[in-house]
């Protein structure tokens, strides 16, 4: 990709998170990209593009009058109704200042259907908390402008060093069983993939809703195990946690907002670059 460092002012909300961090490694090169971070950490104290931000004490409005980013990626965690309040504030900027907002939402959006995989324009709907709030923060978001908003959707997502792997790790060097859900088909994804994603998204100017899962879908057990052998040839405990009998969806499927085929990815690709 050509180099364009002058086109955004792009900031990164909870830069030192896992995907956070990945999304400002894929952007750094490219576009004048700032970041925030939580806790005191020397490798962000002395990087000049990151500065310390906590949603529960500090008010995002502040930062973003110093940045005065033309993109506004949201990566946060952290207290809900912080983070309620700190969007609130984001959307209001956005309004102000015509900046274009990407909120990172989850497939737990839709966490109440269990009967069958959701795509962009279903209707959400869950019964956790956590996908509760996520679906408070997307319908804030989608009041504003439609070519200010990019949410995306994303299912579990893994890489070489995510921290589902790392717990998987820890597990067998622990000899403790590793969780599976026998029942949940879901689909996946790989960190690498969607900073790629999320980078043609500013390049091309796109917005809307995005699901960005992979174009098929896995049990959760077997996807598990599949990591697991590759991890290790000894045998491991598992730890079978039936939430239903029946199979239930977790999948966030692109109906309406395909991406270009070179940024679509299969489960079995996704293992392929884990086991690299």
């Amino acid at each position: 990709m050509k180099k364009d460092l002058n086109k955004h002012r792009i900031l990164i909300l909870g830069a030192s998170g896992y995907i956070g961090n990945a999304i400002y490694k894929e952007l750094g090169p490219y576009f004048k990209t700032y970041g925030t971070y939580r806790s005191l950490q020397p490798e962000f104290e002395s990087n000049k593009q990151f500065f310390q931000y906590s949603v529960e004490k500090d008010d995002v409005y502040e930062i973003l009058e110093v940045f005065k980013p033309s993109i506004i990626i949201s990566a946060l965690r952290g207290d809900f109704n912080a983070q309620t309040i700190a969007h609130q504030h984001i959307s209001e900027y956005a309004l102000e200042y015509g900046s274009k907002i990407i909120f990172l939402s989850s497939a737990n959006a839709f966490d109440a259907y269990s009967k069958y995989p959701s795509y962009e324009l279903d209707k959400t709907l869950s019964q956790s908390i956590y996908g509760h709030f996520k679906i408070k923060i997307e319908n804030m978001l989608l009041r504003l402008p439609k070519k200010q908003v990019a949410v995306l959707r994303l299912p579990m997502v893994f890489g070489a060093n995510c921290p589902r792997i790392q717990e998987i790790k820890q597990h067998i060097t622990d000899k403790k069983a590793v969780e599976v859900f026998p029942n949940l088909i879901m689909n996946i994804t790989l960190d690498k993939k969607v900073t790629q994603q999320i980078h043609y998204i500013i390049n091309r100017n796109k917005h809307g809703i995005f699901h960005l899962g992979s174009t098929d879908l896995v049990h959760h057990d077997e996807f598990i195990k599949d990591i697991i052998a590759y991890l290790t040839e000894g045998k491991v405990l598992l730890k079978h946690v039936f939430t239903t009998n029946e199979d239930r969806y977790l999948a966030v499927l692109p109906k309406f907002n395909k991406l270009p085929k070179h940024l679509q990815i299969t489960s079995t690709k996704v293992l392929e670059e884990l086991q690299k």
